[in-house]
């Protein structure tokens, strides 16, 4: 068996995976929403006070299994400095003190492997990543192979809704709450532009569309003054405009692809809305829909200890003492992830 972490940003996890079958044995997840939500974000500090609190509960859990692990796995890039090292030092001494193998896993290849926990991974995929730190769409050919298509110049998906609740007054994590609203809402009562729907550029940005929810807050007589209906409204009317951009730019995508199987995942994956439009997208296109299970479109352990199954089979392991997290770096168009 695996023994993974995750503790990239706010979500403290442990998950223990079989190799033989890729099934998820034990899994464990303390999310730190409700310590975060008063500040509007993920205060990284406070965060890197939980983990270390929460982790080794976790770990206490898994007793019954340390005694047949074959190696350990644990996020290293990208994240929260601070927490990452805090999942890296528990690995490193398991890693060393039970003398196996230490696989470093990048979070964002961990979130397309969430499509295969407890099942065999279907490569080759075009994967639409959308998450709290990242908007891309990725060519993946095989483990080691991952190529970014297109990807954001700002904000990312996850970002501008917690952004925009957190304008609108409405609490953290954002996603969530503009879905919900939106439900009740009018999405064609605000005119929300279109972020770089004239341009031929593949890529995304959401920085223009998020100004332009602030400067109808304040048309509106700003946050406090705003109706439920107001908030509705809007919160409706911004996940159409978000749905329209990425299904304007996945469409340019799709004519060059053609790859037949495509998914999306991150956190942001969880939006039954996006998820729907991409289902008619895909009809359109000739190509089949993949997404991970609902519990894992968030960060989670699971996903990481899918991902590190794979790499333990090709022996990509690193020495425990040279280990160390890697900073979040920006990366373009065409470049392997």
């Amino acid at each position: 068996m695996i023994l993974s972490i995750e503790s990239s940003c706010d979500d403290s996890s442990i998950a223990i995976t079989k190799i033989e079958d890729n099934q998820l044995i034990f899994h464990k997840k303390i999310s730190q929403e409700k310590q975060h939500s008063s500040y509007g974000g993920v205060v990284p500090e406070l965060a890197s006070r939980l983990h270390a609190i929460d982790l080794p509960n976790i770990l206490e859990e898994t007793k019954p299994y340390l005694g047949n692990l074959k190696a350990v796995a644990v996020t290293n890039q990208p994240g929260l400095g601070v927490t990452l090292l805090e999942g890296i030092a528990m690995a490193k001494i398991i890693a060393v003190s039970k003398n196996i193998p230490l696989l470093a896993v990048h979070h964002l290849k961990g979130h397309i492997y969430s499509l295969f926990i407890g099942k065999e991974q279907i490569l080759p995929l075009l994967v639409l990543l959308i998450s709290g730190g990242h908007t891309q769409i990725i060519r993946v050919e095989s483990l080691e192979k991952m190529t970014i298509l297109a990807t954001s110049m700002d904000d990312s998906v996850g970002e501008s809704f917690d952004k925009t609740a957190k304008m609108m007054g409405l609490g953290y994590p954002g996603g969530p709450i503009i879905e919900a609203l939106a439900k009740k809402g009018n999405e064609n009562r605000f005119n929300l532009p279109v972020p770089l729907r004239n341009s031929k550029l593949i890529a995304f940005s959401l920085s223009g569309l998020k100004n332009a929810v602030r400067l109808t807050i304040e048309s509106l007589g700003g946050a406090k003054k705003m109706t439920e209906q107001d908030r509705r409204d809007l919160s409706a009317s911004f996940q159409k405009a978000v749905k329209l951009h990425l299904i304007q730019k996945s469409k340019k995508v799709f004519v060059d692809e053609k790859i037949k199987d495509f998914a999306i995942v991150g956190g942001a994956s969880a939006n039954f809305y996006i998820r729907e439009a991409y289902e008619k997208l895909c009809e359109e296109f000739g190509k089949t829909l993949h997404t991970a299970p609902l519990e894992f479109c968030s960060d989670n352990a699971a996903m990481i200890g899918r991902y590190a199954i794979e790499a333990y089979k090709k022996e990509l392991f690193i020495n425990p003492y040279e280990i160390d997290i890697v900073v979040n770096r920006k990366r373009q168009q065409g470049v392997e992830l």
